[in-house]
């Protein structure tokens, strides 16, 4: 019987439920689209219907942004402490073999560095999915390499921001990071580096405050939540209604925060375009 009531025209076709497997069909939370996950995969995970940008990891953009798999990571070797046998609802130590687990990472930045448009780059990516992208020691310390790694030889720095702040379950420790990691910048700004960084969706809290606004470039994805302390907070700190979407990067854009809101697809073109007024594809050139 239930034949009879199915479509079988060229242009609409139907499906049974049970021959779709778990996780084809992804929700956009912003238009509310179904979208088949490999057509927004292929897309660089962007909603083909609003354009909303969804949250990705370090791998998709390392993938997206480098020209091959041959590719150096620094700081691989790092790994967070539990120095003050922080406890909470869950230890912090048993929080940081979850979020291991879970994400196949050894904590909420990667660091690489490999050829963009055969222009050699150094990449930090930072990764919410890893206690909400949350900066300890060992993030600091890896950007401190980066700085380094970059500086030594003369390459661009390329951070991408997903934050929700300082990892208080260090204390010290963790805000210590914006000190270490600015006065990193600073030198390497002083030795005429190229700086660009690129806030997703969201960077809030202490890289806010230090290497999410130092870049000599500040790019931003469409509708990022950028912002030091949530609405509520700041709200009632100040007493006052605040300015609807004040704390996404169309907003930041217009009072001039960040220089330019990019769309995921257009990210490696973009960094391209900025080597090549730096004159780092000229540097290229000569080399070979």
């Amino acid at each position: 019987m239930t034949e009879w009531f199915r479509r079988k025209t060229d242009k609409i076709k139907t499906f049974d439920k049970r021959d779709t497997e778990r996780g084809q069909w992804q929700k956009c939370p912003s238009c509310s689209e179904v979208l088949y996950y490999k057509t927004l995969e292929n897309n660089n995970f962007i909603c083909t219907v609003c354009n909303h940008h969804f949250r990705i990891s370090s791998k998709n953009y390392f993938k997206l942004l480098f020209d091959s798999d041959e590719n150096i990571e620094i700081g691989k070797e790092i790994y967070s402490i539990d120095h003050l046998n922080f406890e909470g609802i869950k230890k912090y130590s048993d929080q940081i073999e979850a979020a291991k687990i879970k994400t196949k990472l050894s904590d909420a930045i990667t660091v690489k560095y490999g050829k963009i448009n055969n222009v050699d780059t150094v990449i930090c990516v930072m990764d919410f999915s890893f206690i909400g992208g949350s900066m300890g020691s060992v993030v600091g310390e890896k950007i401190f390499r980066a700085i380094d790694h970059a500086n030594s030889n003369k390459l661009p720095l390329f951070i991408i921001t997903s934050s929700g702040g300082a990892r208080m379950q260090e204390g010290v420790y963790s805000l210590m990071q914006l000190a270490k990691i600015s006065t990193k910048l600073a030198q390497f700004s002083e030795n005429g580096g190229l700086y660009i960084v690129l806030l997703t969706d969201p960077s809030t809290g202490g890289i806010t405050a230090s290497f999410g606004m130092q870049g000599d470039i500040i790019l931003a994805e469409p509708n990022a939540l950028i912002g030091f302390a949530g609405a509520r907070v700041i709200k009632q700190t100040i007493g006052e209604d605040l300015p609807e979407g004040f704390q996404t990067s169309e907003f930041l854009l217009e009072k001039g925060f960040i220089d330019h809101i990019i769309n995921r697809n257009e990210l490696k073109e973009t960094l391209c375009n900025l080597y090549s007024s730096f004159g780092y594809l000229n540097k290229v050139s000569d080399n070979e």
